[in-house]
């Protein structure tokens, strides 16, 4: 394959730099999920950790190199996950953390983020005007700014994940990733497609949040004015070019969910799986829910890559399966990671 940023012997090197928490975490197949999806389905469980979500594991590679290298500040714009995440890391290398967000991000993140010891901006306006304001503050600060998918850590850290994907039995036909600003989905898919090309790598988003996707149908940036889901973690406007540039080269396709396949998707993981999942991480199973022919007979895997979400909102989405989800609109504003 063309070259893309992610290189293997990184990958392989990140695990040393991850602590053991987020590492080798639990993939199991779900039978229990199969008659209502019409095919094997296996879960990466990316939530059991202190964080809740695949993000420590590029924290942690990030957080280790800053410490050895001596810098003792960095700062971040995050929905919720990554800042985080980044908190955790950062607190356990005594690193002075800021995280830029929005005010409307779920409050469960925000908490957190506090609750971790990093300092908390908050922005009124989405993610991208989080993103802005970070980079502003590490410049005038002269700090290290973290951008999430951009920066290959964040990627070659997630791309760990692959690594365990492909080193369980049974082997499987297609991975389904949930994709934002697209470290999860370049991450896995250049393992994938380096040890297993014959697997199909397909990436779901939002059809109230397509930007990457529009992106990657287009082979080039597309942004949005607005996006309009309750999947704040994956709602960003504005794709970053290298990153598009190393989906081109691994994603073998990428594909727009409906709301309410995202909230059937929650609750049949919660139904028949037990697991409370923000709407991110619903996004395969919302896949399989709209195109069962497509994957039916076949053997999935659907990496479950967040657990952080509002309580009250989740009883809202879940407790009316199948019904629009009520302040889609609000929940715009929260794109990111």
């Amino acid at each position: 394959m063309r070259k893309t940023r992610l290189d293997m012997d990184r990958i392989r090197a990140a695990r040393r730099a991850i602590d053991p928490i987020f590492l080798d975490t639990p993939l199991y197949r779900c039978e229990a999920l199969e008659p209502g999806l019409g095919c094997a389905v296996s879960i990466k469980l990316e939530t059991a950790n202190p964080v809740r979500s695949f993000k420590g594991r590029g924290t942690e590679v990030i957080a280790s190199r800053l410490a050895d290298s001596g810098e003792r500040a960095v700062v971040c714009a995050s929905a919720g996950n990554l800042g985080q995440a980044l908190a955790w890391s950062g607190r356990e290398r005594g690193l002075d953390v800021t995280v830029v967000a929005s005010r409307f991000a779920p409050a469960t993140k925000l908490d957190r983020i506090r609750a971790l010891g990093a300092g908390l901006e908050l922005v009124d306006g989405d993610f991208d005007m989080a993103r802005e304001r970070a980079a502003a503050l590490a410049r005038n600060d002269g700090i290290r700014l973290v951008e999430d998918s951009l920066d290959i850590e964040t990627c070659e850290g997630a791309a760990t994940i692959g690594l365990e994907l492909l080193g369980a039995t049974p082997t499987f036909d297609a991975v389904l990733i949930a994709l934002g600003g697209g470290a999860l989905a370049t991450g896995v898919g250049r393992v994938v497609k380096a040890l297993a090309p014959g697997v199909e790598v397909i990436c779901v988003q939002p059809l109230g949040a397509p930007a990457m996707t529009h992106s990657w149908r287009g082979r080039r940036v597309v942004t949005t004015d607005s996006t309009n889901t309750i999947a704040d973690g994956v709602a960003g406007r504005r794709p970053i070019p290298a990153v598009l540039d190393d989906l081109l080269l691994v994603a073998d396709d990428a594909v727009l969910v409906r709301e309410t396949s995202i909230i059937a998707g929650m609750r049949m993981l919660l139904d028949h799986a037990g697991l409370v999942v923000e709407p991110s991480a619903a996004l395969g199973i919302a896949a399989i829910l709209e195109d069962r022919d497509r994957f039916a007979g076949r053997h999935v895997v659907t990496i479950v890559c967040g657990s952080n979400v509002d309580v009250d909102a989740y009883h809202r989405w879940v407790g009316a399966a199948g019904a629009a989800p009520a302040g889609a609109a609000g929940a715009a504003l929260t794109g990111g990671s």
